[in-house]
């Protein structure tokens, strides 16, 4: 059974640095693809940061400069380093992996960013 497990959120003060990490566990299979998601409250799930396994990434235009993601491929991992964090920023951050065709979220992880 795949399983994404999220971890390195927290609470932040504005201008402050994270850096996250998801892995993939249960399979023996390469990601083709994974992003990071986020949903702040009473929002829309968006993608923040996404790898492919050929190593193309995409940014959201809010992120775009002070983040970045990469990926372990030989472990089915992949990082978000986010920097100049802004109050904006604060959500619940999800981890997706396209396996085979299958789609498979984490839990999430609680990014909080407040003085």
């Amino acid at each position: 059974q795949v399983q994404l497990v999220e971890s390195g959120g927290g609470l932040v003060q504005p201008g402050g640095s994270l850096n996250l990490s998801c892995a993939t566990t249960g399979s023996i299979w390469r990601a083709n693809y994974m992003g990071w998601y986020r949903q702040a409250p009473g929002n829309q799930r968006e993608l923040v940061a996404s790898i492919t396994a050929g190593g193309s990434t995409n940014y959201a235009d809010s992120v775009k400069g002070r983040s970045t993601i990469v990926s372990d491929n030989a472990k089915n991992t992949v990082y978000l380093q986010m920097n100049s964090l802004k109050p904006d920023d604060t959500a619940l951050y999800y981890c997706n992996a396209q396996i085979r065709g299958n789609g498979y979220w984490g839990p999430g992880t609680q990014v909080t960013v407040s003085s």
